[in-house]
């Protein structure tokens, strides 16, 4: 059985890690952090997308910020030219 995760990397998902800074609805001038992790396509990020549509809709804290940062995992083997060797006895 191949894991959903998997299929998600093969059908062009990256891991998109955000870091989203919301105001404490009791203490606004505060800010505190929430890291959210989750495969997402870039660069619309549609599954990110909704979860900030939930947030603003479902939760008190409001939105400050976000910074995001995506890796696609599967990608074509990178190499490098070596300009020697050494061997070590």
């Amino acid at each position: 059985m191949v894991s959903d995760d998997f299929i998600r990397q093969i059908e062009g998902y990256g891991l998109t890690t955000a870091t989203i800074l919301y105001g404490m609805p009791d203490h606004p001038s505060l800010l505190q952090s929430y890291i959210w992790q989750q495969y997402d396509l870039a660069p619309a990020f549609p599954v990110l997308t909704r979860f900030l549509d939930f947030w603003k809709r479902e939760i008190e804290g409001r939105l400050h910020s976000v910074k995001v940062a995506h890796c696609g995992l599967i990608r074509p083997a990178e190499f490098r030219h070596v300009n020697g060797v050494m061997t070590l006895q």
